[in-house]
This record gives C-alpha cells, sequence and structure tokens, in this order.
C-alpha cells in the first residue's frame, strides 16, 4: 500500500466517517449515500479521497500549515465511532474494542511527545503493551470463531499477521529514528499503519463475527 493510499483510507476512516455517523442521525438515507460514493470513487481512482483533502487545503491557502502524516496521526485517537466498535457483548470482544482504542490512543501522543526523549521513551513502552494486549484480545477472539467452511478464522488469522508484520515495522523504524533524529515523518508514517491495521482487524471482527 503507497502512502497515499494509506492517507485515503485514514482520511475515510477519521474525518469522513465520523462526519457521516453524526449525519445518520439527521438523515440516514443521504449519509449511505455519501458513504457509497465515497467507496466507489475511491474504488475507481485510488487516492481520490486524498486528492480531494489537498486539494481542499489548497483552496483555503493553508496546505503549507498542515502536515496531513502527522494530523491524521493525531485524529485516530480521538475518533470513537461505531464503523469500529465490535456490537457484541461478550468479554472477550469488548476487551478488544477497549484494546484496539488504547492502542490507537498511545499512537496519537506520538507527535506531541517525540521531541521530549524522556516522554517518547515511556510513550514507546506504552505502545509496545498495548500492542501486546492487542495480539492477546485478537487471539481470545480467534478461539471463540470455529473452524468452518467459510475461512473466517482464518481471515482473521492472516489479519493478525499483517498487523504482527507492520508492528515490527514500526519497531524498525523507531530504531532508525534514534539513530537519526530527524526522520520523525518516517516514525508519524510508521504509526499510521499501525493505526489502519487496527481498524482492518476491528473491520474483520464485524465482518466475519457480528
Amino acid at each position: 500500500m503507497g502512502d497515499k493510499s494509506l492517507y485515503a483510507k485514514l482520511i475515510v476512516d477519521v474525518v469522513i466517517g465520523p462526519i457521516l455517523e453524526k449525519l445518520e442521525k439527521k438523515d440516514i438515507s443521504a449519509a449511505n449515500t455519501l458513504r457509497s460514493a465515497f467507496a466507489k470513487a475511491e474504488g475507481s481512482l485510488p487516492g481520490l479521497t486524498y486528492d480531494f483533502l489537498c486539494d481542499l487545503l489548497r483552496k483555503g491557502e493553508i496546505s503549507d500549515r498542515i502536515d496531513v502524516c502527522e494530523t491524521l496521526l493525531r485524529l485516530s485517537g480521538r475518533i470513537d465511532t461505531d464503523d469500529f466498535r465490535i456490537p457484541r457483548a461478550e468479554s472477550r470482544f469488548q476487551e478488544l474494542n477497549h484494546c484496539s482504542t488504547e492502542l490507537k490512543r498511545v499512537l496519537s501522543k506520538i507527535p506531541e511527545q517525540i521531541f521530549d526523549r524522556k516522554l517518547f521513551l515511556e510513550t514507546i513502552k506504552d505502545i509496545a503493551n498495548a500492542i501486546k494486549k492487542l495480539l492477546d484480545a485478537v487471539n481470545q477472539v480467534i478461539t471463540e470463531i470455529p473452524v468452518s467452511d467459510n475461512g473466517n478464522k482464518q481471515i482473521l488469522e492472516d489479519r493478525k499477521k499483517e498487523f504482527v508484520r507492520y508492528s515490527k515495522r514500526f519497531s524498525n523504524t523507531l530504531k532508525e529514528y534514534f539513530r537519526d533524529t530527524n526522520q520523525n515523518q518516517n516514525v508519524f508514517m510508521s504509526a499510521n499503519y499501525l493505526v489502519f491495521q487496527t481498524n482492518v482487524i476491528l473491520k474483520t471482527v464485524k465482518q466475519e463475527c457480528c
């Protein structure tokens, strides 16, 4: 996945999605129409949502003052919508909700704390702990899924493997950052990938288990 594609997906997740969820309370038909339109447009022209946002920022003459990568990361910890909330009441599913929210919250603190080494090191420990708890929660959910012909258990296993791969990439990015502290943008990007993979897990659980 290229950076532009990641930005586009996160813009839908943390900007457009919450707006449409509010619109649903007033006009569910209009909200569904817009959601479908964005999905169709992004499917036909990947990255279109990102281009749309960039054009808005340019026309507002603020594109040079907003770092899209950093802003999306900051927003990721403040968004709590039904799109990323598993409705099942069982404790294992609710624990996954809690762990995913906590991981995104801690990741969203990176832009504020990356320039304070002591604070950032503490945040890194919190992130590592949150990742472990999330993986434990995913494993608990996987045990709830019976083996079946539709392969939904394997689908979630595959999503977990992808998450682990991006977790390792994030760890390597941190190592590179401490060798060259000018690479903070790479840290933001890698953290955004982790946010996206967390959202993918939540969407997969909702699709396969709800």
